[in-house]
């Protein structure tokens, strides 16, 4: 059963929004502070993340296909079999997230910084052929951040200290 938005507001208690299972396809949160909060099992398709905190997040098994998270801060998220196709994640911060089971068919990077983040092997290889741009909050390029290789399109797994 999905929640709609309107009954994803905080309840008596709660410090942070939690929107999990629910259905907010569609729905703008452009630039809200949703750090912390759970998305997870969420249906968001085609939703506007675009330049929202979504530090220290849950999003897993949500699905974001086509969403706009444009800007987006991603760090700290835990991200597994998160549908992440067709999304705009240009500009995106997307630091530490484990994004394992996820997929990135289609999604716009550029400009991502995908730095120490977990990947699956066949999405950073494949976001290894698209990437481009730096990011303009942590001036990291896409590509040094997901530690493409320069060479064939191969990939290095992004682990720290490494």
């Amino acid at each position: 059963m999905f929640l709609s938005p309107a009954n994803a507001a905080l309840e008596q208690g709660e410090e942070v929004p939690n929107y999990v299972r629910s259905d907010i396809t569609g729905f703008d949160f452009h630039g809200q502070d949703l750090s912390k909060s759970s998305i997870a099992g969420a249906v968001a398709r085609d939703a506007d993340f675009s330049d929202v905190d979504l530090h220290g997040t849950v999003l897993t098994l949500s699905d974001l296909r086509g969403s706009n998270l444009q800007g987006v801060n991603l760090t700290d998220t835990l991200s597994d079999r998160v549908n992440f196709q067709k999304t705009d994640l240009r500009n995106a911060v997307l630091i530490n997230m484990i994004a394992s089971g996820s997929s990135f068919a289609g999604a716009r990077i550029e400009g991502a910084d995908f730095t120490y983040a977990v990947l699956d092997s066949d999405d950073q290889r494949n976001l290894c052929k698209i990437a481009e741009g730096t990011n303009p909050l942590t001036g990291v390029s896409t590509r040094e951040s997901l530690e493409c290789a320069d060479q064939g399109g191969g990939y290095k797994p992004a682990m720290p200290g490494s």
